[in-house]
């Protein structure tokens, strides 16, 4: 059986970060006003420490949606693949968080997609070292190794990546879980 790993924010669930944000600042910024890969680059250097102390009191999956048709497709794919969900959880500018952050992520997991065991569940922030079949993930690094397939999910960090560089990479952009369907459960 070929073995799928999958990406956790913005592949199967987002939302979360960027509704604190806005709740700490008082804004409502969308997805098209972010311009960099970590939203809290939002959030300006000096209410950084007032922010922290802010965010530590959060679960950010509290406030994630899952992606549409995320759980059809994964339960789905999980009768012809084995999936497992790699997902780093080390916060750039706040390691201490992390901890909070590896359960909160279990807890999601496990509550949303009881389908996969938490025997498939990879905490990591380095995805290089994954050998797998398939690969999906919205951040391009984390599509290297040797993976037969690299899919990268399209967020809104990843838009301006040409197709050339793409390709170049071995590298297929997807958009949304039916596009996964479409290309794994033939």
């Amino acid at each position: 059986m070929k073995k799928i790993m999958v990406d956790m924010d913005d592949v199967i669930c987002d939302g979360g970060f960027l509704s604190l944000v806005n709740q700490f600042l008082g804004t409502n910024y969308q997805k098209g006003d972010i311009k960099t890969y970590y939203i809290q680059d939002l959030i300006p250097k000096e209410k950084y420490p007032e922010w922290m102390e802010f965010f530590n009191t959060k679960n950010v999956y509290d406030f994630c949606e899952m992606l549409p048709d995320t759980y059809e497709v994964l339960e789905k794919l999980s009768k012809k693949y084995e999936i497992y969900i790699a997902t780093a959880y080390i916060f750039r500018d706040n390691e201490e968080y992390s901890a909070n952050n590896l359960k909160n992520k279990f807890e999601y997991l496990y509550e949303h997609l009881p389908f996969i065991s938490p025997d498939n569940y990879i905490f990591t922030t380095n995805k290089e070292i994954i050998d797998c079949d398939i690969k999906i993930d919205d951040k391009l690094s984390n599509l290297k190794g040797k993976a037969e397939t690299k899919l990268l999910f399209t967020a809104y960090h990843n838009t301006e990546i040409p197709k050339e560089e793409l390709e170049k990479q071995g590298v297929l952009r997807v958009n949304s879980w039916k596009e996964i369907e479409a290309l794994l459960y033939k």
